[in-house]
């Protein structure tokens, strides 16, 4: 039976073929599906964003310490909760995007649903252990006035930890669809809303950062129930989101054989970034290093959401593309993205360099802070550019269903290269924080040189076969009402 429904989807897809007089056209069409998808993707992205950095633009002007122990409480929940939920979250890239282009429209609810339940029960030991953020963080040898901010902070945002794997699930599930203009309206009303609701807890109610931590939770909610309500009544869903179903809860092993990887692959990478501000305490003068690298770290990811949107986008492209039986679309969508991600590392880099100075009092009104802030802008823009190009590479891996592979190259590329590079530029040759940075970016340049390696040689006629084996060897029935 599952021959014969390939063989169907097969004579109903017939591949395309790039090349000839129309090939200008076609590459044309792909620059606009990637950027009709990117735009909404980015804004989006950048809109989540804002939540924990305004949160930590508030806890800034409450003083040097507030913002350190801040600082190192949203790296710590990144480290041990919010990069594992987002990875986690990444494998609906490959299941439902597959699907949605095998037009298996009602394995998308499925998939969402089990994501859903998995990624909740897998947040209640993580919030066990943001519980003793504190704790965990004196015995890594961070400063105790840090350490002590930074555990009342994070147990503060544990509810978030919960909001937010139920967020990644549902981006995931519309963003396969091609569904991206309601991601970027929530997250645009969220962002206006945590605004306010940062302002009435830490002033209003008067609980400086620890209404800054609640803050990011109550904004993190009200973004998953604005999504949920658009699932249940939008007709575009219909096909896709049927109710619930008891099929959630089967073959949970399936989706952990990829959702386990997909998290590694994740947090391999968000992990080597983390680290660097955890390193930063054992320098001297702890306090400024760590304001300095969270700051830092904060404009990186900020910036770094206009590449995650173009790696979402051609993540979906390729998933679609493979599930319906046209590798050669795929092909082009991968070429077409690299090349986006090339011109806007070059254009956000000259951004950086020309807004140094300006961008930095945002944070910190100190003059010692922004003078080293400044400094770091010039790295942070030579790392964005590598970073970017890694990020559509990963996300290619992601609609390939390579995650393992992702996973490998990751744990090579930052612990083997990227790590090592920054303990001994900073601590050994005595360079300070810059050195930090520096370091991981020797560890991006050999993950982009091992991922373009292997997209490069990639079969993609035998990827179209692998993901159409995967979308049909599912054990769910097909829905008699699609």
């Amino acid at each position: 039976m599952a021959k014969q429904q390939r063989q169907l989807a097969s004579e109903e897809e017939p591949l395309l073929v790039v090349g000839g007089d129309d090939q200008p056209a076609v590459v044309r069409e792909e620059v606009k599906k990637q950027l009709w998808l990117a735009g909404p993707l980015i804004a989006g992205a950048l809109l989540q964003n804002v939540t924990q950095m305004i949160s930590v633009m508030f806890v800034g002007h409450l003083g040097e310490l507030p913002l350190a122990g801040a600082s190192m409480a949203n790296s710590f929940a990144s480290v041990t909760g919010l990069s594992l939920l987002l990875g986690m979250a990444s494998a609906l890239d490959t299941l439902c995007g597959q699907a949605f282009g095998a037009e298996q429209y009602h394995l998308l609810g499925i998939y969402k649903q089990r994501a859903m339940l998995l990624l909740t029960a897998v947040s209640v030991p993580l919030a066990v252990v943001w519980f003793y953020t504190g704790d965990i963080l004196l015995l890594l040898g961070q400063d105790a006035d840090i350490a002590a901010e930074a555990g009342v902070y994070a147990r503060w945002m544990i509810p978030a930890l919960f909001g937010y794997g139920l967020l990644q699930c549902h981006v995931r599930f519309l963003q396969t669809q091609n569904i991206v203009f309601p991601v970027m309206a929530s997250a645009g009303a969220t962002a206006l809303c945590h605004f306010v609701v940062c302002w009435v807890l830490v002033y209003g109610v008067g609980l400086g950062s620890k209404g800054a931590a609640l803050s990011i939770a109550v904004s993190y909610w009200i973004n998953v129930v604005i999504l949920a309500v658009y699932v249940r009544v939008s007709g575009s869903c219909k096909k896709t989101w049927t109710g619930f179903s008891m099929e959630a809860f089967r073959d949970a092993l399936s989706f952990l054989r990829l959702a386990v990887p997909s998290a590694l692959m994740v947090c391999l990478e968000m992990w080597s970034f983390e680290l660097i501000v955890l390193l930063s305490g054992l320098l001297p003068n702890p306090k400024l290093e760590t304001s300095v690298l969270s700051i830092s770290l904060n404009t990186a990811a900020f910036v770094w959401m206009i590449p995650f949107g173009l790696g979402s986008a051609i993540s979906t492209r390729v998933s679609n593309e493979l599930g319906a039986g046209r590798p050669d679309a795929a092909r082009l969508a991968v070429r077409v993205v690299v090349f986006m991600a090339v011109l806007e590392g070059l254009v956000i880099g000259l951004l950086l360099v020309c807004v140094r100075y300006i961008w930095c009092h945002a944070y910190s009104d100190e003059e010692e802070v922004v003078r080293y802030v400044a400094k770091m802008m010039l790295v942070i823009s030579v790392s964005n550019f590598f970073d970017g190009i890694q990020c559509v590479l990963s996300g290619v891996a992601r609609g390939c269903g390579w995650q393992k592979i992702g996973a490998g190259v990751n744990l090579g590329a930052y612990y083997i290269v990227g790590i090592p590079s920054a303990y001994l530029i900073a601590f050994v040759m005595h360079v300070g924080g810059t050195g930090l940075w520096l370091g991981i970016i020797c560890g991006l340049m050999v993950q982009v040189l091992l991922l373009m390696a292997i997209t490069l040689c990639t079969n993609w006629d035998k990827e179209a076969t692998n993901a159409k084996d995967r979308v049909f060897s599912s054990s769910i029935p097909s829905d008699p009402t699609t």
